[in-house]
């Protein structure tokens, strides 16, 4: 899912950089400082997760827990992808620093989606829950494969055959997002609810209000 320098136009790199840099912007000015250990493991998490990749062209699949970084996070997901992306740049070469604002988008823009769709979706039920969680697992990813596929199509005709496949590449990805995160969210649910960013309507004793 990594993008390499080199691999898109300078125009799009910068652009992506400018709303990369907002998509921050917004995710610090949500936060708070008792969500800074939270933010910290489902950063690490992240960045272990995607470590695991399986090389295809110019890109690569792997996980991406979209789902579940939003569902935790809410509105610092994009912070939480962002530090994680910088780390795996610096210390393992993975992506590019040109492409750093490519990525950023590509995989932070469907974890906010997660956060909101989640919150959306709730009432306070661990099946509804489960089933929030499977839906903004295999969305998440989803929609981060199209990010993916549209940023390949703007490098030329020479990548329509990479961002095809990219799409297809993606489909088991989805279905196991969407499996992992059904089964976080119920254990979450069960037995630490307040970490969940769950609306303030939520009836049961712990909320998780994440501001968003």
């Amino acid at each position: 899912m990594h993008i390499s320098d080199g691999v898109l136009p300078i125009s799009v790199s910068v652009a992506a950089y400018v709303a990369a840099g907002a998509g921050v912007a917004v995710s610090l000015r949500f936060l708070r400082p008792e969500d800074l250990p939270k933010i910290a493991v489902v950063t690490s998490a992240f960045f272990v997760a995607s470590l695991i990749s399986v090389p295809m062209g110019p890109t690569s699949v792997h996980l991406l827990l979209p789902g579940i970084v939003g569902i935790l996070l809410g509105p610092a997901a994009f912070l939480s992808i962002a530090v994680g992306l910088i780390l795996q740049c610096f210390l393992f070469q993975f992506g590019g620093i040109t492409a750093l604002g490519v990525n950023a988008l590509m995989m932070g823009v469907p974890a906010l989606v997660c956060a909101g769709l989640f919150r959306w979706l709730q009432n306070g039920d661990r099946r509804r829950a489960m089933c929030s969680g499977a839906l903004v697992g295999g969305l998440g990813t989803a929609l981060a494969a199209c990010f993916l596929a549209l940023f390949l199509a703007t490098a030329g005709e020479n990548f329509f055959a990479a961002a095809k496949l990219a799409l297809v590449a993606h489909a088991p990805v989805v279905i196991l997002e969407a499996v992992v995160t059904a089964a976080m969210t119920g254990f979450l649910f069960r037995v630490k609810p307040e970490l969940l960013c769950l609306p303030p309507r939520s009836k049961w004793r712990g909320k998780g209000d994440c501001s968003l």
